[in-house]
């Protein structure tokens, strides 16, 4: 048998109210809990929320690649 791997891929959507690379921590980090071996990400859109005139929320959505045992 080879050494090659076979992997998925799964839509997230994090959010933060801090920061774009806190809503993909946080994604990230809340997938490894029950989701294992994750390799990589690619973040596919970012939007967000406007109150007051200020971004209030940020909003990242990002597909998660990980290796199927």
């Amino acid at each position: 048998m080879s050494d090659s791997h076979i992997y998925k891929k799964i839509d997230l959507v994090g959010s933060s109210t801090d920061s774009v690379e806190g809503a993909i921590s946080n994604a990230v980090e809340r997938a490894s809990r029950t989701v294992d071996n994750l390799n990589w990400f690619e973040v596919t859109q970012i939007r967000g929320h406007i109150e007051d005139g200020k971004v209030a929320h940020y909003q990242v959505e990002l597909k998660v690649g990980f290796r199927l045992d």
